[in-house]
C-alpha cells in the first residue's frame, strides 16, 4: 500500500486519495498542431520506467490536490526524480 505525504493531514493510505493521472505538459492551442499532435495530446497517457510526477486528490481528506513524484519500478514516493535509487 502506498502511503502519500498530504501536506496538511500527514502521511496518509493511498486509499483516501483518487489518482489524477501524470502530469502532462502544457495544453497546446489546437489551431498551432497538426491534427495528429493534437490528437496524441489528448490520449496519450506516458508511462515510463523510473519517476513520474503526478497528481492526487486527498478525496476523503482535507481535498487538496497534491503533486508528487512516484518511481514507478518500486512505487516509492521520492522528493526529486533523481532520488529513485
Amino acid at each position: 500500500m502506498l502511503n502519500i505525504p498530504c501536506p496538511f493531514c500527514g502521511q496518509r493510505n493511498e486509499s483516501e486519495f483518487a489518482y489524477g493521472g501524470p502530469v502532462k505538459p502544457d495544453r497546446p492551442q489546437p489551431d498551432k498542431v497538426s491534427n495528429d499532435q493534437w490528437v496524441d495530446y489528448l490520449t496519450q497517457v506516458p508511462n515510463p520506467l523510473g519517476p513520474v510526477e503526478e497528481r492526487w486528490w486527498h478525496v476523503k481528506g482535507c481535498g487538496t490536490w497534491l503533486t508528487i513524484w512516484r518511481d514507478t519500478r518500486t512505487h516509492d514516493i521520492v522528493e526529486e526524480p533523481g532520488d529513485a535509487g
